[in-house]
């Protein structure tokens, strides 16, 4: 008779075959779409009898999406949704090939680690044991698997929820990425942090028209020279703090861990304590607009009549309107700007049924656990399942070891996720959908 296979036995495995499907958004459907990694979760979740149901929003653009039925269907629904596309890499700058799902140091290396396959496949790993264990979870849960998230979600959440709102019926609240992962604070002390809001972004671009002419000449109207000095003030603009709710909960119950009181104006001594996460935390506190891109001209000795750039803008909740009243202000008027996306931000309590069971599972697996709320600075596909009015916390619960970069991951070379991490999430998960 053959062992019982457990999520334990299996998360491993699923996260490295979802690694090595290459999913990479170009955000231009240039790339190889998410038609594979769909048809992969569709099995898997078929082989335990669920009914999926692949949508393709663009030729190879898909998603997957099924619902499981729950002990009371008469509860309010819960949705569990993760992106399986990524972000596009070099093999050359990786250690390990970043679609090779290779392990090594104790961890699963690849593009994808921890944006998001990680959470794709702890989720199918608890899901396909309870369903082979016939054990239902207390409510519906519908589990979504999207494409498209790291463009904004057009063709992926946007999508569903633009076109296949009746997939949601019933669902009030939502966990999806970015969350839940541990920050060591001291022996007797591990935060889990559970993303409860997250900044909107404006993502732009801006346009000078100059005159055009010879290289050789003298040229006051250099839409060149304008678009960089517009771009620098831009790029050099140190944004104002503005302390929201989420962050002053969490610099509250930070307070409360170290035994200290911390000043949101002197926030360089907060963030030294931080390690790791410093940098996620840090863009949080502000309004944000980094250039990334830069395009003008065809030939050294002419000077073009346009110059053009691309802006990743971020706006705390709240704050949309002086965002974008600053930014003008420093473009000035001759630089007109348009949103290539946008989308707002979102943000919600840390109360509820819902976060009393992310507690009571993350100390059942962890004694020194304490599950706190933060803002993420970048975006996730809750934006689109906000629209639905569904409340929407980033938990994909991770235990890690003190001295991993976990923000630097994100979007990363050698991107990896700790095999024990992974482990560890399929039993808090397990855990979390008996409480939910």
């Amino acid at each position: 008779m053959s062992e019982k296979v457990t999520g334990e036995d299996e998360v491993v495995g699923l996260c490295r075959e979802l690694i090595r499907i290459d999913t990479s958004n170009y955000g231009d459907h240039s790339g190889p779409g998410e038609r594979k990694a769909a048809e992969y979760v569709a099995e898997k979740l078929a082989e335990v009898g669920l009914e999926p149901k692949i949508i393709e929003s663009h030729p190879g653009r898909a998603s997957t999406v099924a619902r499981i039925e729950g002990e009371d269907p008469s509860r309010p629904a819960l949705l569990i949704h993760g992106h399986t596309d990524v972000v596009p890499a070099n093999a050359d700058d990786w250690t390990h090939h970043p679609f090779a799902g290779e392990i090594a140091d104790g961890c699963v290396w690849g593009r994808g680690a921890v944006d998001m396959q990680d959470m794709n496949a702890m989720t199918l790993a608890v899901v396909r044991d309870r369903l082979r264990s016939g054990r239902k979870p207390p409510r519906d849960v519908v589990l979504a698997f999207l494409a498209d998230e790291e463009a904004g979600g057009t063709y992926g959440a946007r999508h569903l929820v633009d076109n296949h709102r009746d997939l949601f019926e019933g669902v009030t609240e939502a966990i999806g990425e970015v969350g839940g992962f541990s920050f060591t604070v001291n022996e007797q002390l591990r935060l889990y942090l559970v993303e409860t809001a997250e900044k909107g972004m404006h993502w732009m671009r801006l346009t000078v028209d100059g005159t055009a002419g010879h290289g050789s000449m003298t040229n006051d109207d250099n839409a060149v020279t304008e678009l960089c000095e517009a771009v620098g003030r831009l790029g050099r603009h140190r944004w104002p703090v503005r302390v929201t709710k989420t962050v002053r909960s969490f610099l509250d119950e930070l307070s409360d861990a170290l035994g200290t009181e911390l000043d949101p104006e002197n926030m360089e001594e907060t963030l030294a304590k931080l390690g790791g996460i410093a940098k996620m935390i840090g863009a949080t506190l502000r309004n944000s607009a980094a250039p990334t891109m830069l395009g003008a001209g065809y030939k050294v000795n002419v000077i073009p009549g346009q110059a053009t750039a691309h802006v990743d803008g971020r706006f705390l909740p709240g704050y949309e309107e002086e965002f974008l009243a600053d930014l003008d202000r420093l473009l000035g008027p001759r630089v007109r700007r348009e949103d290539v996306h946008a989308d707002k931000a979102v943000e919600t309590d840390f109360d509820g049924r819902l976060v009393d069971a992310m507690q009571s599972s993350l100390r059942a697996e962890d004694p020194i656990a304490r599950a706190v709320p933060y803002m993420l600075s970048g975006g996730t596909d809750a934006k689109s399942f906000d629209d639905l009015g569904i409340r929407c916390f980033g938990f994909a619960p991770l235990k890690l070891p003190p001295e991993l970069d976990f923000a630097g991951m994100f979007h990363g070379v050698d991107e990896r996720v700790p095999v024990d991490g992974l482990k560890f999430g399929v039993r808090v998960l397990d855990r979390f959908l008996d409480a939910c």
